[in-house]
């Protein structure tokens, strides 16, 4: 490195004698230092690196990162020399490395800015760090020494005066960190104290806990189902009331300001903060001696147990549909609630004309709501034989374009059958009655997803709410909020379809529908009601 003279902001430099001087002050630093020193004279205000560094003042020693950060740290030492508004002469820059901000003024030995330092008696202590990492050592350096003696080490011994002062000032150091210690115990103790008798003051001020478990809501009801395995046929009957109950907790969520939580996928047995139930229960009786099944179903006020309504249905392969339009018109008058045209068109207009039918129906819509791929085979199947044999159930038709396009997103259709699926939409949408309908937006949003129209299918989707307030409808909102990367309004949309229709096929909807979803990672507060094995 280029030995020379200059300045660095009030410290003249003496690079061959490795020494610095400021206002009669002598400091002896060793080579490397003045070396470091030197070089960011030559490159100031310029951020060099710590591998730059390394490259040129250390010229590609073995040197680790920790060794420039402490010489770094000793040459600010000694250019701050103890001084509390000293300037900052090296200033670190994040992540780049660091910067002389400090003027820099060469100057010519003999020249007018080449001036040793008065012969003051001052003596100065620093303390520093060696490079290689060593115990601390003190360097005690005095302004009256001659330049001619510069080849003499850096490291003087002090005088027994010097000494002495410094074991006092040790003795002085030891006492006050003593008391500060025991200043600082006195103050935690003393905070611990407090912190204790906030704690006592609030468990002893705090609300008693309530002998009731949980407060019950009259706006909301669940519906539950209970026993029935005993009864003939009761596959076929289990899916008929399931759709009858899915048909009742749409029309009331959608028309008046009952909440309903359809439990019949739900297997709890527990308590209920509902203000009303709804039990159905297949009763399985001797009826003039022969085994007859029949539908019972109560209405009960959870906040007396009284009864609001109860009736009985003897079911038959021919009354399925009076039972069930009797069925919602009774919720409806008990629960002071105006039926809706749309859902009375539904009831009377999107059905077929024979029970049978629509025992079928059910049967398929009850694998529509499993949502596995071979559940959904099951129901696309069954739901072609409904079309064929009753054309005019169209409601049917759209159910069927809803399991074919749900297929389709999780095994892409050939191009045959994809254009058989385009030509069964367009059959669909071309049907007066239901282009005011959920469920064809539902296809359209199922569709859009598929395509990764997001945009589409949010307005899609949120039309079919505004239409029908339905478990499917919240989790395909889900499903365009994970899309559109805002997974907090997702787990709010999935947690809202869980509410309406608890259980694991809601449960498998939002995890497998449309496209997989992790449910610990979107809306891990339905982590809780997943048992399955690979959760």
């Amino acid at each position: 490195m280029q030995e020379q003279t200059f300045r660095v902001g009030e410290w003249l430099v003496l690079a061959a004698d490795n020494k610095i001087t400021r206002d009669g002050r002598l400091l002896v630093l060793e080579p490397r230092l003045i070396d470091m020193l030197s070089y960011f004279a030559h490159h100031p205000d310029t951020v060099l690196s710590r591998d730059e560094l390394i490259d040129n003042v250390w010229k590609r020693n073995i040197v680790t990162n920790h060794v420039v950060t402490q010489c770094i740290s000793e040459l600010r030492k000694y250019l701050k020399d103890g001084r509390p508004d000293a300037p900052e002469y090296i200033v670190t820059v994040p992540k780049r490395g660091y910067k002389l901000v400090e003027p820099v003024i060469w100057c010519e030995e003999g020249g007018a800015d080449f001036t040793l330092p008065p012969q003051t008696p001052v003596k100065v202590v620093i303390e520093h760090e060696p490079e290689d990492g060593s115990a601390i050592s003190n360097t005690v350096t005095t302004p009256n020494v001659h330049p001619e003696q510069s080849s003499l080490s850096h490291v003087q011994t002090a005088s027994p005066d010097v000494a002495l002062k410094d074991m006092g000032d040790k003795k002085r150091s030891s006492k006050l960190w003593r008391s500060r210690f025991w200043v600082w115990v006195a103050f935690l103790s003393s905070l611990v104290l407090c912190i204790s008798l906030i704690g006592l003051a609030v468990f002893n001020q705090r609300v008693p806990v309530a002998p009731a478990p949980m407060l019950l809501n009259p706006r909301d009801i669940d519906i539950r189902i209970q026993g029935g395995n005993s009864c003939t046929n009761w596959t076929n009957q289990l899916s008929y009331v399931v759709g009858l109950s899915e048909m009742l907790a749409q029309g009331l969520n959608t028309h008046s300001t009952f909440l309903v939580h359809d439990q019949t996928n739900y297997n709890y047995g527990g308590p209920s903060s509902s203000g009303k139930s709804m039990f159905i229960e297949f009763v399985n009786q001797r009826h003039y001696r022969a085994q007859q099944c029949f539908l019972s179903v109560r209405l009960i006020d959870n906040a007396d147990s009284s009864v609001m309504l109860e009736k009985r249905y003897f079911i038959t392969t021919d009354n399925l549909l009076t039972v069930q339009k009797d069925f919602i018109d009774s919720m409806f008058q008990t629960l002071k609630v105006v039926q809706p045209a749309s859902m009375v068109q539904r009831i009377e207009t999107l059905v077929p004309q024979h029970s049978q039918i629509l025992q079928l129906y059910y049967q398929a819509h009850q694998l529509l709501i499993q949502g596995d791929s071979d559940s959904l085979n099951q129901a696309s199947t069954l739901l072609a034989q409904i079309t064929k044999q009753s054309p005019d159930f169209v409601y049917a038709r759209a159910e069927k374009a809803l399991v074919d396009i749900l297929l389709n997103s999780y095994q892409p259709f050939n191009a045959s059958d994809l254009a058989a699926l385009r030509k069964e939409i367009t059959d669909v949408e071309a049907i007066p009655i239901l282009q005011n309908s959920a469920i064809i937006q539902q296809i359209y949003a199922v569709d859009y997803l598929s395509q990764g129209k997001v945009d589409e299918a949010f307005k899609m989707i949120n039309k079919g709410i505004d239409l029908e307030m339905s478990w499917l409808n919240y989790v395909l909102l889900g499903k365009v909020y994970e899309l559109k990367g805002q997974n907090n309004l997702a787990a709010d949309a999935y947690i809202t379809a869980f509410n309406l229709r608890p259980g694991n096929n809601t449960l498998d909807w939002i995890k497998n529908g449309v496209f997989q979803t992790n449910v610990i990672r979107v809306a891990p507060y339905l982590a809780n009601y997943d048992f399955s094995d690979n959760n």
